[in-house]
């Protein structure tokens, strides 16, 4: 038997997007932390939903015919969870930054930590390669450590002397981007980290960069509100 979701008609028009987004204008609220949450991310299969927090936990939701019950909430960091991010490609795991100098592994099925990870410094980005070889990780100094996620070990550290907002990957994990405070989006080959190009994308801070799902297109946010 097909899986429903695979046979539903692509939207194609904006008017379309519009009119479903209309029609489905329903928002629920969850409340799972004492304090602002940080980040937000959804599993690879889309069934788990998680949420980092200030007040240094981890909250896991399960999505039930389209409602979200919360399952487990993840302590153990001992400062302000500022970003998290989910597995390529194992729904079970995710990994999140820190103020407390550390990057920490959770494995949804145990409920428990599967590794913790010392960095130099209050840690406010991440991003986990597509691959699933390596985490990034990137503090509040502008430095980027690489994490090996077999030895759970850092590999490689690169010191930028500028502002580093946020960093990336592209889908065959061979390239790796970050956004700066110059309005720039640097690409690097991973993992010799050699500079490709700089995209002078915007003229103020460029604080966000997504790639679209099939790895040929990437979009940036900027302080310049384009």
């Amino acid at each position: 038997m097909k899986d429903p979701k695979q046979t539903q008609t692509p939207i194609e028009d904006l008017q379309e997007l519009r009119s479903y987004f209309a029609s489905h204008n329903v928002v629920r609220e969850y409340i799972a932390h004492s304090s602002k949450v940080h980040s937000v991310g959804w599993s690879c299969d889309g069934k788990r939903l998680a949420s980092g927090s200030f007040d240094k936990s981890v909250a896991i939701f399960n999505l039930e015919r389209s409602r979200l019950v919360q399952d487990f909430v993840f302590r153990g960091h001992t400062g302000s969870v500022d970003q998290l991010c989910w597995h390529a490609s194992h729904p079970d795991l995710l990994s999140t930054a820190s103020g407390d100098k550390s990057v920490r592994i959770w494995d949804t099925r145990s409920h428990k930590c599967a590794a913790t990870i010392p960095t130099k410094g209050e840690n406010i980005n991440i991003a986990w390669s597509p691959n699933g070889s390596t985490i990034a990780v990137g503090n509040k100094e502008d430095l980027v450590s690489f994490i090996d996620t077999k030895t759970f070990k850092v590999v490689t550290e690169e010191q930028f002397n500028f502002e580093v907002n946020e960093i990336s990957w592209n889908l065959s994990s061979d390239l790796f981007y970050l956004t700066n405070g110059l309005g720039c989006v640097h690409i690097m080959t991973y993992p010799s980290l050699e500079l490709q190009t700089v995209l002078k994308a915007h003229p103020g801070t460029c604080i966000c960069i997504e790639h679209d799902p099939t790895g040929r297109y990437f979009a940036t946010g900027s302080a310049d509100a384009l």
